[in-house]
């Protein structure tokens, strides 16, 4: 008898402490500490167009505006060449030197031009002085007028074409470069004969300043792409380097060969770093014209094969509320349901607020 007694005793008290522990773990609530909320940072839900990513290949391209090619303006024999593919050169500079007789032709029209316009000048000034003294007649004043007037258009043409030929009181002629860039072209080497009907050009060069990215956009992509949209480009040179740009151009017709669309993207390059024909990577970002709820990716919590996020009402009321996603983009997920906008959310330290929430 007292043996079930003590037993019965003693099943009660461990009920009772069992119910306590109970009772006070329930009225144990997690608050979040100062230093955690301190650290914590905060976003609201908010509703947005859905934007969506589509990756691309492509290759670093000659800005084709800023192309320049230089043709022989005389013909002769390189004497020597300054530069070579891969130069910078300035506005100005010389590149090459071609010894050449028409620069010795021109500059002899030119010191004729400007005997003959002296000759002119003097003639003309004399029978002037005579022609208002009445000693010369009229017809004398007309013609040396007409003369001085043929000896100035001929100097006038003469100093013409020897600007244009560079002016340089010799036979050589000296190719400069009419624009600032980089030489991405050449065609001539030293003692090779020139003509002024050359086909081909003696340098080609480029302002790398800024460059083009040619995009290849798939024929199943063709509709996501339009001028405007956000693009991210990174090169196999530097794949941590992300470079922002926009689509300025889209091509509408596809290559014959590769059946792919071409989408340009402009890009700045002022530490030349870019260089043509390197391959790249493109993101596009694009519109689907969709109205979702939208967050920052990195207030998602992935457990248990599902999706939460915390939802933070003071530092006492934290809620744990699962939701579904319609997509993520990068940095930006779209839910589908679970979340209100407006409602504020736990992005830094969300998963160590969780694990406590869940213990």
């Amino acid at each position: 008898m007292k043996t079930s007694l003590i037993i019965s005793l003693a099943l009660t008290l461990i009920l009772f402490g069992g119910c306590r522990q109970k009772a006070e773990k329930a009225e144990q609530k997690f608050v979040l500490s100062p230093t955690m909320e301190k650290s914590a940072t905060f976003d609201f839900v908010k509703s947005g167009i859905v934007q969506d990513q589509l990756k691309l290949t492509g290759k670093v391209t000659y800005n084709e505006d800023k192309v320049v090619k230089i043709y022989p303006q005389v013909s002769g024999v390189v004497k020597e060449v300054r530069v070579g593919i891969g130069d910078h050169v300035e506005k100005g500079q010389v590149l090459a030197v071609i010894n050449s007789t028409e620069m010795a032709v021109a500059e002899n029209d030119l010191n004729t031009s400007r005997s003959n316009y002296d000759i002119a000048l003097k003639s003309y000034n004399a029978i002037e002085d005579m022609y208002k003294g009445g000693i010369a007649s009229e017809k004398e004043y007309t013609t040396a007028k007409g003369e001085l007037e043929k000896a100035s258009s001929e100097l006038k043409k003469a100093i013409s074409i020897s600007n244009v030929l560079g002016g340089t009181n010799s036979a050589d002629y000296y190719v400069k470069a009419p624009a600032s860039g980089v030489i991405i072209e050449k065609h001539i080497n030293p003692d090779m004969q020139i003509r002024t009907d050359f086909n081909d050009n003696l340098f080609v060069l480029s302002n790398l300043k800024d460059v083009w990215v040619m995009a290849n956009v798939f024929e199943s992509d063709i509709s996501r792409v339009k001028e405007g949209c956000d693009a991210r480009i990174t090169t196999l040179s530097y794949p941590d380097q992300v470079t922002k740009g926009r689509v300025d151009k889209v091509y509408s017709i596809l290559d014959p060969v590769s059946k792919v669309m071409k989408a340009r993207i402009r890009l700045d390059n002022a530490d030349y770093q870019l260089k043509p024909e390197m391959f790249a990577y493109i993101t596009i970002n694009y519109s689907e014209n969709i109205t979702r709820l939208e967050i920052p990716s990195k207030a998602l919590i992935f457990d248990n094969s599902k999706y939460y996020v915390l939802v933070f009402k003071d530092k006492s009321n934290i809620e744990i509320r699962e939701v579904s996603l319609y997509k993520s983009a990068g940095d930006i997920t779209y839910i589908e349901n679970g979340l209100k906008a407006g409602e504020k959310i736990i992005l830094n330290n969300n998963l160590l607020i969780y694990d406590q929430l869940t213990d």
